[in-house]
């Protein structure tokens, strides 16, 4: 039964914001059907994290699975510093990268709109970018398994 409440859930909540945007688009005001749309988003979104916050409480509350978890994590990590380093270097390569593809991605779609010859080179630029974050996760299997 828990089973199909879940599939059921899982089927129908995503497609809720769609349902609102649709049902407020009967009244053909597209700044208020957009201002609708905005806001189940960000609705479906803190159902996403009210259900996500629910599940780590869940989780957390149960002593057996908390301590079976901490005997695996004792076996599996020695050193939490290095745990920290690898977190750290993969996060901050990774918004590094995030910034440096938002500003050449940017610049690349312009300069594909107007001469569309120059996509080979503006996806060099891009995939640069990308390089960031495949260094700092490489950073961090060398921190981790050394």
């Amino acid at each position: 039964m828990i089973k199909a409440v879940i599939i059921i859930l899982a089927a129908v909540v995503p497609v809720a914001p769609v349902i609102v945007y649709f049902w407020s688009m009967r009244g053909h005001d597209r700044v208020k059907s957009t201002k609708d749309l905005l806001f189940a988003f960000k609705s479906f979104n803190a159902v996403l994290v009210l259900m996500g916050i629910g599940l780590a409480v869940a989780w957390l509350v149960t002593p057996q699975t908390v301590l079976a978890f901490n005997g695996v994590l004792q076996q599996a990590v020695s050193d939490p510093y290095a745990s920290l380093a690898a977190g750290v270097s993969t996060g901050l390569a990774a918004l590094g990268a995030g910034v440096g593809v938002s500003g050449t991605g940017a610049a690349a779609i312009g300069a594909i709109a107007e001469k569309p010859e120059a996509l080979g080179r503006s996806l060099i630029f891009v995939g640069l970018a990308e390089g960031v974050a495949i260094y700092g996760l490489l950073i961090a299997f060398l921190v981790l398994f050394r």
